[in-house]
């Protein structure tokens, strides 16, 4: 037999025909700071692609926190944290973050991904059964994989769907022995990324209490955002109590790195010993940790940056459908302007980007084949100039393609 000369000679053609499809998504660089006006690909542009909703990244105190911290502790932890890697900084941020969403106790992971992954996987078995929302972030989904347990999906938002599922599984229980299973866990986003809708949250929690069942919520994109001084979807609907997990991330409005799982001391205990990206990860560094432990005092000093984010989204929302253009059921600052094919979104991208708008295209698989859009998150940052730039961006640009009418 012949050897082949580059087993991996077919990603060539793998890449080539993600081109064809316009489902190639190069990469940008940017050489500036967050904000509403950063520098890509050498061009200065108003962006609306970050999840920086609250401008924390380069918030002045955050930033104190940070130099404070690498002077007094170093650049790195150098440990994961059931080794060497758990300093007092750590057990700082995780006793105010629980504090902070009212719970007994929260556990860091170095992202909001690895949260999701290392919680399904560590506390769900072959026992058990997972429900999930149909549009469930991907990190949900692949923590479902990375678990040995049954899974059941539900058309998304649909409660009346979610009942059903849940009275089967309460009546029959496992479908190989009849036994009831160990734990039915409902796993929600909060806020959904692509379409930026609030999931019925009230609704899925009776329907689990109803039957026994356990409520998960993926709060990435309700942290800082929902609910008092930014603390998600549950402090947002008054269900504290109700909702067994909740994980949430310090990447995106906390304007840091990071994620954590918020609930019980024994939760918390388990993850510790089970939670695999928990064990087998270095913990985060010193600076990364006083930041987002300045990011919570900041969101409780200074709620006036989460009402100029909620006033820069109605009026940026509403003057995109005053010009025509369709964005989905979009109920938060995350903002889909629809486009349909993958080819219309990146032409329409490119074309923002020359007008001096940075917003990227979504397209699959992150959404569906017909379901390309442009993504736009404004920012408590954003000045209504800024803001009427951008807009005149979009008005001239759906004109120009075609998909405005006038």
């Amino acid at each position: 037999m012949t050897a082949r000369s580059d087993p991996l000679a077919f990603l060539a053609d793998e890449l080539a025909d993600l081109r064809s499809r316009h489902l190639y998504r190069p990469l940008r660089v940017m050489s500036s700071a967050q904000g509403p006006i950063v520098s890509v690909d050498e061009r200065r542009v108003i962006s609306l692609s970050s999840n920086d909703y609250l401008g924390l990244t380069h918030h002045p105190r955050l930033r104190q926190a940070a130099l404070r911290a690498v002077e007094r502790y170093g650049a790195g932890s150098g440990a994961v944290r059931t080794i060497a890697g758990t300093m007092t900084l750590h057990e700082e941020l995780e006793a105010e973050l629980a504090r902070f969403k009212g719970v007994e106790a929260t556990l860091t992971f170095q992202s909001g991904f690895a949260a999701n992954t290392g919680v399904l996987a560590a506390i769900t078995g072959d026992l058990d059964l997972i429900v999930s929302d149909a549009l469930n972030h991907a990190s949900i989904i692949d923590g479902m994989r990375l678990s040995k347990a049954p899974r059941k999906i539900y058309p998304h938002a649909d409660v009346a769907a979610l009942r059903e599922i849940l009275a089967e599984a309460e009546e029959h229980g496992r479908p190989e022995s009849g036994e009831p299973y160990r734990l039915i866990l409902v796993v929600t986003d909060g806020v959904f990324s692509m379409d930026g809708d609030i999931a019925p949250l009230p609704g899925i929690v009776e329907a689990a209490e109803a039957h026994g069942a356990a409520v998960m919520v993926d709060d990435a994109h309700a942290s800082g955002v929902l609910g008092q001084n930014g603390r998600g979807s549950v402090d947002h609907f008054k269900l504290h109590g109700r909702v067994a997990i909740q994980v949430g991330t310090l990447s995106k409005a906390v304007g840091v790195l990071g994620g954590y799982v918020a609930g019980s001391h024994d939760l918390h205990d388990l993850l510790t010993q089970r939670a695999r990206p928990f064990l087998f990860s270095t913990s985060h560094p010193p600076a990364v940790v006083a930041a987002c432990l300045e990011a919570i005092h900041v969101l409780e000093d200074e709620p006036h940056l989460i009402d100029r984010l909620w006033k820069n989204t109605r009026r940026f929302k509403s003057e995109l459908v005053r010009l025509g253009f369709d964005t989905g059921a979009s109920e938060t600052p995350i903002t889909p302007v629809m486009m349909g094919d993958s080819a219309t979104a990146a032409a329409f991208s490119d074309r923002l980007f020359a007008e001096g708008v940075f917003a990227q295209p979504i397209v699959y698989p992150t959404v569906a084949l017909d379901k390309a859009r442009i993504r736009t998150i404004v920012t408590a940052a954003h000045t209504d100039r800024q803001l009427d730039q951008a807009l005149s961006a979009f008005d001239l640009v759906g004109h120009e393609l075609g998909l405005l009418a006038g």
